[in-house]
């Protein structure tokens, strides 16, 4: 499929630089200067605003909105990387705000990948071989170093960086400025440099998002068991499936835990 023709070409402007054999789906707008390289795939619907630069590795699924500046699928800002096919994979209906840059995989059919319904606001940096889920928001400047995983509807407030290989549990929230150099469990607030668990759950987020009482109770006892009475981590985990293991969320968080490779924060 070539360039967007007819009805949907009169939506690129005419000093944007789309290659030919880039394929655009039905209704995608592209702003001044813009570049978009042969092979990139953008979705139906997508805005692309002026002076974007989408280069060949970029897979993006339709309805998203790209603002002024950003670059997407630029190689990786890693020593390994010796110019190898690799891939930024990009879901439905996120909004990527100005200057952010999100590079390719680094090895050999390596994908980065950010899903559905994701917010990165200005000057955020998505590096190689990072997994973000859906509905996630990273802050104006948040930096992520390659191979973070962030899990659905995570929150990451502004001007924070994460560690490679860094996990970050859905629905957890990590205030701004905070330095992150280990996993974050899911469904808690931290803030700190580094980071610390000091708030307790997100427990106004989770409201928002329909979990139940009971379910904020259990989660609440399991955080109190990891933070507060004095256990090491394989104490609290113990009593936690002793005590809560009727829960999925709260087998949720004790999974992630049981999982960490870096550790979790204290």
């Amino acid at each position: 499929m070539r360039a967007i023709m007819s009805e949907s070409a009169r939506r690129i402007h005419p000093t944007a630089l789309v290659d030919p054999a880039a394929e655009l789906g039905p209704g995608v707008a592209v702003g001044p200067f813009s570049i978009i390289e042969a092979g990139a795939v953008i979705g139906a619907g997508c805005a692309i605003a002026s002076h974007v630069r989408i280069e060949s590795s970029v897979r993006m699924g339709p309805d998203n909105r790209i603002h002024q500046g950003a670059v997407l699928g630029s190689p990786p800002q890693d020593l390994k990387f010796r110019g190898e096919e690799s891939w930024l994979e990009i879901g439905a209906g996120n909004v990527i705000r100005e200057y952010a840059t999100l590079n390719r995989g680094t090895g050999e059919g390596e994908t980065t990948r950010v899903g559905d319904g994701c917010l990165l606001m200005a000057y955020t940096h998505v590096a190689h071989n990072c997994r973000l889920g859906s509905h996630i928001i990273l802050g104006n400047s948040v930096n992520l170093a390659g191979h973070v995983i962030v899990e659905d509807h995570a929150i990451i407030s502004g001007v924070v960086p994460v560690h490679q290989f860094v996990r970050i549990g859905a629905h957890s929230y990590i205030g701004g400025g905070s330095r992150v150099p280990q996993d974050m469990p899911p469904f808690l607030l931290g803030a700190g440099n580094p980071v610390v668990i000091v708030t307790g759950i997100n427990a106004v987020g989770l409201q928002r998002r329909g979990f139940g009482r009971e379910t904020l109770r259990a989660l609440r006892h399991a955080y109190r068991l990891l933070y507060r009475e004095g256990l090491n981590t394989s104490q609290a985990l113990a009593r936690i499936e002793d005590e809560l293991a009727g829960d999925p969320h709260v087998r949720q968080l004790a999974d992630f835990i049981r999982a960490s490779e870096r550790g979790i924060m204290k």
